[in-house]
């Protein structure tokens, strides 16, 4: 009896030493695996901070016009225009672009500036050879024009051109009796504009800033009239590698 009392108790030490054991292992097993998650997580926000390390940050010459620009300040488009021009630092011809925050959405509608923007425009009439062009997925215009009677046989590109924009339409004015008139028109600057699908935001190309400064202050002018002072929250004007300047929308 004595014995098997004894039996049982090695059975049972030896059943907690493996428990034991096993404890340990598994609190072992749990620090490692903790170890590598921390380890992980600091070569992950290491890898973080090296690439944000590795961006590109704006340069000294960028920061030093950035105080020339009076961020309080509401500028006349002279003014502004002018100031774009002494900020200038880049060898190449910077576009001029105006930016504007919208009372609301939806604003669109076409203008005809005074002056051409710089910006190469690709317009095509549509005929049998550009529908060739779109069988074989090619588009090399950025603004379609046609007439009433093409209208069936470019249904079926809707689907291709639609989401870019391209599809003739009659309140877009791209589909004419007249297609070679219209074509006329927009080759002499008239442009569309159209605020963001889902922001009040409106973005566009006036100029370079190697135009004259009238020219600039005419383009920026006709514009601001054609989208209607009524629609504009704020109007500012920057040049590719400027600053932005905020524009005085009463005095345009």
């Amino acid at each position: 009896m004595g014995k098997m009392k004894q039996k049982e108790l090695k059975i049972e030490d030896i059943q907690k030493e493996e428990k034991k054991v096993k404890k340990t292992a598994e609190t072992k097993e749990a620090a490692k695996k903790s170890e590598g998650t921390e380890n992980a997580a600091v070569k992950k926000e290491s890898s973080k901070t090296e690439k944000k390390k590795g961006q590109p940050g704006r340069g000294k010459k960028y920061k030093a016009i950035k105080k020339t620009a009076d961020k309080t300040k509401k500028y006349t488009a002279e003014a502004a225009v002018a100031l774009l021009k002494k900020m200038k630092y880049v060898k190449f011809d910077e576009s001029v672009d105006l930016h504007l925050n919208l009372l609301k959405e939806g604003v669109k509608g076409e203008v005809e500036l005074p002056h051409s923007t710089g910006k190469t425009v690709r317009i095509a009439v549509l005929d049998d050879k550009v529908l060739a062009a779109l069988e074989n997925g090619k588009i090399e215009f950025d603004i379609l024009i046609t007439h009433p009677s093409f209208m069936p046989k470019i249904a079926k590109f809707a689907k291709i051109l639609g989401p870019k924009g391209l599809m003739p339409n009659p309140k877009a004015g791209t589909i004419s009796t007249t297609p070679e008139e219209v074509a006329k028109k927009f080759m002499k600057g008239m442009l569309r504009f159209k605020s963001e699908s889902k922001f009040p935001l409106m973005h566009q190309m006036v100029g370079r800033l190697s135009y004259e400064d009238n020219k600039l202050v005419e383009n920026i002018k006709a514009f601001v009239a054609a989208v209607g002072k009524v629609n504009i929250k704020e109007v500012y004007v920057a040049s590719s590698m400027s600053p932005s300047v905020r524009l005085d929308l009463e005095s345009i």
